[in-house]
């Protein structure tokens, strides 16, 4: 079990790693967006389509690696009052009823819709806009498989703390 978390671990640890790039180079286009838009009146139309798509795959491969690092978002008002065990507990009620299922849904949900944008090659349709789209709805799909796999991954670490065998600390970013 502790080896399927490391493996887990280490896919989250690198598509996170990947989205911090995707971060630093969206910086870098909206530097270049507003450079061109503002100082030469030259908007970008797929410049700015990029900015959507960049932001976009930084959220889906940020995902998992937020909940490897245990930085998501949560009322803390109880949890952090709450014994390892208890929190477990808590972890993996809501990765089994929560997580898992939503994230079952979207993939499955999703698939039809990637799909048939790849079938089309389904592209932007303003003038001067991404010529694939398909890509980044591709996205969507993989972005929730890897949250689904960090999931299970979870939910594996809070069953070992829930037998009395403390799981390994999880990789330092």
């Amino acid at each position: 079990m502790r080896q399927a978390i490391r493996i887990i671990d280490l896919i989250s640890e690198y598509t996170g790693r990947i989205a911090a790039w995707l971060t630093t180079i969206l910086v870098w286009l909206v530097v270049v967006y507003v450079v061109m838009r503002y100082l030469f009146a030259e908007p970008l139309i797929w410049l700015q389509e990029l900015h959507w798509h960049l932001f976009a795959m930084i959220f889906l491969l940020g995902a998992a690696y937020t909940l490897k690092s245990d930085a998501h978002v949560r009322v803390d008002v109880f949890y952090a009052r709450f014994s390892s065990k208890r929190k477990s507990w808590v972890n993996l009620i809501g990765i089994l009823m929560f997580l898992i299922p939503f994230c079952l849904i979207v993939i499955t949900r999703s698939w039809d819709m990637v799909e048939s944008a790849w079938q089309i090659r389904e592209k932007s349709a303003d003038p001067g806009g991404l010529p694939a789209r398909y890509l980044i709805k591709a996205a969507l799909p993989v972005g929730f498989s890897l949250l689904l796999i960090q999931g299970i991954g979870e939910a594996l670490r809070s069953v070992l703390t829930l037998m009395g065998k403390e799981p390994q600390t999880t990789i330092a970013s």
